[in-house]
């Protein structure tokens, strides 16, 4: 054998895994068509993170105002916003190759199948390929935007998430097909930017997957902000036979015309599992996803899979703890499965959400008797003193027993103080101890110790 483990891909389930594969004392190679960090770190989670930074400043610089603070005739630079974000991307990647170094990763580019006998073709960009050997092989070649039908994308006038974040040009008019995190996310930024944005959605509320209270709040502040929303709403038709773009849309009042630049398509990612070898080597899918068990094993025996190609949310930190559980139960120690009913979610729109556990409604779907607690910013002194009152912290509480069920959250940086939420539902922490553990002030965390306390009529400043 060439090695102990091949990890297939290099995003952050795949790089992850490979560092905690050599930490282990595994022998291992990690197989990368394109850029180390694949996806997330090249364009996907940090190259939006930096784009939707520059359009926050620029909306601290246009709202200066409102601080006391007089700016004169402030603008932006699409292509150098554009550059930045890029810039970053590269740093990170960087930062991959040099950890691959450190922890004594082979690296090995080009494009990999995988092969009966735990092998590993690796075909190069000069078409020549090279057969690899290992005691065990992992999967994480993660997924791509998807494509529905009738909404081709031509990456011209209708573009994916990567021409999003690459255009040569800001276009005036942009309508955005789908409302999760990706969509709103690029809403918001292009909206700040000076873009005049709608949203489509299919669904009743955007976000669809997060608390409604949440995705009511959202809607209020992007309307706020000038953001256009149609929910119930589907494409049906898109003509770019023009100069720009007609897309046709049917909602509760019928079908009318909308006009654009460009439209993006945000409606979810599909899993890259085309021409990887699965077929050959006899493994099993399902809806597009490979089938595994607890520990990633796929149905034939030295193949794992982990990250956006297997069942469960598509998202950086999980793939991330899958590889690590992969190559921990490998190496023969006995870490306990992940518990997917525990994970955070974050969208990194203004205001920025994240939640964990159940929403309201589905809890009481399950059966629960709920308390639920629900502390807003504009009571919070220090989102007043920031000038960011938009949003809340709400907590859903099991009535019998004070099992923490749920917590959503949107508001500014939000996003930085979900992980408490994490832990106290790990630690299976009841809402009259989250109310007992003193929180500093004034901070915006505050508000998760209120929203607990309201949800057992203790609250202090509501």
């Amino acid at each position: 054998m060439d090695f102990d483990l091949i990890v297939v891909g290099s995003g952050p389930g795949g790089y992850v895994t490979a560092i905690r594969a050599s930490q282990l004392g595994l022998k291992t190679a990690v197989v990368e068509r394109e850029s180390l960090g694949g996806i997330c770190l090249n364009w996907g989670c940090i190259p939006t993170k930096a784009l939707l930074k520059s359009a926050n400043v620029f909306d601290y610089i246009n709202h200066a105002d409102d601080y006391g603070i007089k700016v004169e005739k402030a603008d932006k630079d699409f292509n150098a916003v554009v550059k930045r974000s890029r810039d970053v991307a590269n740093g990170m990647s960087n930062g991959v190759k040099f950890l691959m170094k450190k922890n004594k990763i082979e690296t090995l580019m080009g494009t990999g199948k995988v092969l009966k006998g735990k092998k590993v073709e690796v075909t190069g960009e000069d078409g020549k390929s090279k057969t690899y050997s290992a005691k065990n092989i992992i999967i994480a070649t993660g997924a791509r935007s998807r494509e529905l039908p009738n909404l081709k994308q031509d990456g011209e006038k209708v573009i994916g998430y990567r021409k999003a974040m690459t255009l040569e040009k800001q276009p005036k008019k942009m309508i955005v097909v789908g409302s999760g995190a990706i969509g709103v996310e690029f809403a918001y930024f292009y909206n700040a930017m000076g873009t005049e944005v709608t949203i489509v959605e299919y669904l009743p509320n955007i976000v669809p997957v997060e608390d409604e209270d949440v995705s009511k709040q959202l809607e209020r502040t992007y309307k706020k902000n000038g953001i256009k929303i149609k929910t119930n709403t589907e494409v049906t038709k898109v003509d770019t036979s023009g100069e720009g773009c007609k897309v046709t849309v049917k909602g509760k009042k019928g079908e009318e015309t909308l006009e654009c630049d460009v439209v993006l398509s945000a409606v979810g990612v599909q899993a890259n599992l085309e021409n990887i070898g699965l077929e050959e080597v006899g493994i099993k899918t399902d809806k597009g996803k490979i089938v595994v068990d607890d520990y990633y094993k796929t149905s034939v025996d030295g193949y794992y899979a982990i990250g956006d190609c297997v069942p469960g949310p598509a998202l950086a930190h999980v793939a991330s703890a899958e590889g690590i559980i992969c190559v921990e139960k490998m190496a023969g120690h006995n870490p306990l499965p992940l518990d997917y009913g525990n994970l955070p979610g974050c969208t990194y729109c203004f205001p920025e959400i994240a939640s964990v556990g159940m929403t309201e409604k589905q809890a009481k779907e399950a059966g629960y008797e709920l308390k639920v607690g629900k502390f807003p910013f504009s009571a919070s002194g220090k989102a007043s003193a920031a000038g960011h009152k938009d949003g809340f912290v709400k907590v859903i509480f099991d009535a019998k027993y004070g099992e923490f069920l749920g917590c959503h959250m949107i508001g500014a940086n939000v996003t930085e103080m979900i992980a408490e939420a994490v832990v106290a539902r790990k630690l299976e922490t009841t809402g009259m101890e989250i109310i007992k553990s003193v929180h500093p002030h004034p901070t915006m965390s505050e508000a998760v110790m209120e929203a607990a306390a309201d949800a057992y009529g203790e609250v202090i400043h509501l």
